[in-house]
């Protein structure tokens, strides 16, 4: 299974990123190896826009009939199969097929495994000799094969984890707080944006009834939203800076993107 992904997958998307770094050598950029990453990764994130679009025009379209569904659980809490057979109900109505949504996320889910190994192939290789061994084996043509790779950019050894800022400069923190910084604002705004008459005034006589399952999720979700840009800050501070650039770059296209789907809705 290993070699079917590498060969589907990993090979191809090596050599994508060995002919960015041959184009800007070619053109004698500073820093070629940086935005030969900073070009893979915009690339293959474009190439998914329409179904990252897909996928969040569907979120919002949920969270708009949200009042609706939980109208549907309220009244049929003690009946899930008939819960189940008037949400599908709805959801025909409303011309909705909420499996649309996560088919184009799970589709993309490979391609970036296989970028982020790519990536990790490039830095976190034993040695440079090594590491353009493995890199020149997979490549599918000569004139994209590298004698060397220089993996400074802008002032960072993106070979470099964060965590030897005190070997390398203060400035290696930056990398960590950015990072969570862009992962934090990403999530923020990935989260549709709630109605204001959706909000609803509790009655007295309803304090005392037990959670319900959307107070659950909001309360994971807000907690997702605080851990999960904590953890990808720590593991940009722990791995080499070029992963992070790879980050980075993601979330920027990611944030750009997020807003368009819904902004433009008529």
């Amino acid at each position: 299974m290993g070699e079917l992904f590498n060969l589907l997958l990993v090979h191809p998307t090596i050599n994508l990123l060995l002919v960015f770094l041959f184009l800007f050598n070619l053109l004698r950029i500073p820093g070629a190896f940086g935005f030969a990453i900073i070009a893979i990764t915009a690339a293959i994130r474009l190439i998914f826009h329409p179904l990252y679009k897909n996928q969040m025009k569907m979120a919002q379209q949920m969270e708009e009939i949200k009042p609706e569904l939980d109208q549907l659980s309220k009244k049929y809490k003690n009946d899930k199969q008939r819960l189940q057979q008037e949400q599908l109900k709805l959801y025909q109505t409303k011309g909705l097929n909420p499996a649309s949504g996560c088919l184009g996320g799970i589709i993309q889910i490979p391609i970036f495994i296989a970028l982020y190994q790519v990536l990790r192939l490039f830095l976190e290789g034993k040695s440079v000799k090594t590491v353009i061994s493995q890199v020149n084996d997979a490549a599918y043509f000569d004139f994209v094969k590298i004698s060397t790779l220089n993996p400074h950019f802008f002032g960072f050894d993106l070979s470099v984890p964060p965590s030897q800022f005190q070997q390398f400069g203060y400035h290696y923190l930056l990398i960590p707080l950015v990072t969570a910084g862009l992962q934090y604002l990403q999530i923020t705004l990935q989260q549709p944006a709630k109605k204001k008459n959706a909000i609803k005034p509790v009655k007295q006589n309803e304090k005392s009834n037990e959670s319900k399952p959307e107070d659950f999720q909001q309360m994971m979700s807000k907690q997702m939203r605080l851990m999960f840009p904590l953890m990808i800050g720590y593991f940009s501070y722990i791995l080499p800076a070029g992963l992070a650039l790879y980050w980075n770059i993601f979330s920027l296209i990611s944030i750009a993107q997020v807003k368009n789907p819904w902004k433009n809705k008529k």
